[in-house]
This record gives C-alpha cells, structure tokens and sequence, in this order.
C-alpha cells in the first residue's frame, strides 16, 4: 500500500502540473515583445507556409507563443495546433466560402489569446480580422494596395485597444515584406537575399508596433 502511494504522488502531481500549464490561470502582457525575435519567427513562419512544411510552421508559432505572447509551455503547442490549422485550411480554399472555414480554429486561437492577454479584447472580431487581411492578401488583384494596410492596422486595433491610424505604419512595412514575397514568388522565386529584406522589413514593422503599444 505505501508503495503505492509513493507512485501516486507524483503522478497527481505531474497531472496537476499539466492540468495547469493547459488550463490553469496565467496572465500575460501583449504589449511586451522582442520585436527581432518575432520578426524572424513570422519570417520562417511565412516561408514554411509557402513551402507547405506544416510540422516546422507548428513549431514555429508554438516558441512565437511562448516567448513573445508568454503562454505555458503546454498550451503553447495546444493553441499552435488551432493556428497551424487555419492557416492550412486557409491555404487549401479558393473561394470566400472555403477561406471562412479557417475561422472556427481562429476563434479557438485568439481565444486561448484572451484567456492569457491582460488587455481586453473581442476573439470573434479578432479572428474575423485576421481572417479578413489573408483574404485580402490571396485576392490582392481585387483590391487596391491601401485595403492590405487597413485591414493589417484593423487587427491590431482590436487587439490593442487603439485606433487604427496609429498602426498604420506597422501595416504598410508588413504590408511591403508580404508584396515583396508575392511579387518574387510570382517572377523568378524568392531568393535567400529577399528572405533577409523581407525579414528587414517585418523587424522595422513590430519595431513600429512595439513604440506604438509602448508610448
């Protein structure tokens, strides 16, 4: 029986460990960041997505969460999943309709995003949003340059809790990286040299971020 018992404990107490890294209270400020460190996350992030290495773009947003949005090491993967997810329902659509069945597993993820973020915000609006800048992304043809920078700047409005136009320079050099990716992809391919301007560019936008949400 004490041998047992000896078993036990620390098996409830792993349970207990995993219970809260899943599910536990955890509070975490969005508006801290290491804008370098995301930026060359998102880089590799976008070139496994175009590249269609889904367990490299799952583990990549899984350390995004981790270091930049500060979730437990378990949830992180929990929550990376919802995202790896969308992103490749996403990737699969070709009309409105197939995109919007990306939106369940972004809910879940901005969701999971709200339980830890001690800013307030909508996760049904938030999903919406980030939905709504791939769409406009993938149908660029349908649009004019400017409704990319809208609809970037409109997320992070509602994340943050601040008007759009304040955002508006962080969407025009997030919105420039992902032209310039487009644009090479579509010509000759994107080379090593544009991956590193890309990642320039993505490095100057959440430096933008960061001043914007920080001030």
């Amino acid at each position: 029986m004490g041998s047992k018992i000896r078993l036990l404990v620390p098996l409830c107490l792993v349970l207990a460990l995993i219970g809260w890294d899943l599910w536990g209270p955890h509070h975490a400020n969005l508006r801290v960041f290491d804008a370098d460190a995301v930026a060359h996350l998102e880089t590799r992030m976008w070139r496994n997505y175009y590249e269609k290495h889904e367990g490299a773009l799952f583990r990549d947003i899984a350390a995004l969460l981790r270091t930049q949005y500060h979730l437990p090491w378990l949830r992180s993967y929990q929550v990376a999943y919802e995202a790896s997810r969308a992103a490749f329902v996403f990737k699969r659509g070709r009309i409105r309709a197939d995109y919007e069945k990306a939106l369940p597993p972004l809910r879940r993820y901005y969701s999971a995003i709200r339980q830890v973020s001690e800013m307030p915000f909508d996760p049904e609006r938030a999903a919406r949003l980030d939905l709504e800048w791939w769409i406009v992304q993938r149908q660029r043809e349908m649009h004019v340059p400017e409704d990319l920078d809208k609809a970037l700047a409109a997320l992070q409005a509602e994340l943050y809790a601040l008007p759009a136009e304040r955002f508006a320079s962080h969407a025009h050099l997030r919105a420039a990286a992902m032209t310039l990716r487009d644009t090479h992809a579509q010509a000759q391919g994107v080379s090593p040299e544009d991956w590193q301007r890309i990642e320039e560019l993505l490095r100057q936008s959440w430096d933008e971020l960061a001043r914007v949400v920080r001030s």
